[in-house]
């Protein structure tokens, strides 16, 4: 009988410890699944939020070049404008400028 009980204890031992193996394995298995799913979700908030900023550079960029036409014409007019007051007021003191030089190169000092 000694060892029927003997027998019976170590059957016990092997049913507990498949049992266990059991539940650790579906402990790992519902680990795994959940770091899968975890990175699933995080992948699909990452491919979100850059399409969102990529959509936001988009507008700026589409906003930026839209402007870039008005902003060359008026590069343009404003350069334009700044030759002809600078060509006015050169003609205007040329006249003195030649004056003035032609004052000191003939002009002895002692």
């Amino acid at each position: 009988m000694a060892s029927n009980r003997g027998q019976g204890g170590i059957q016990q031992l092997l049913t507990a410890e498949q049992e266990a193996q059991h539940i650790v394995n579906a402990a790992r298995s519902a680990k795994m699944a959940r770091l899968k799913q975890a990175k699933d979700e995080a992948e699909r908030e990452i491919a979100e939020s850059r399409s969102q900023v990529e959509l936001q550079f988009q507008k700026k960029v589409a906003a930026s070049s839209g402007d870039s036409g008005a902003n060359v014409k008026r590069l343009e007019h404003e350069t334009e404008h700044k030759i002809d007051h600078l060509s006015s007021e050169a003609s205007r003191i040329s006249s003195d400028v030649v004056q003035m030089l032609l004052k000191q190169v003939t002009t002895v000092k002692v």
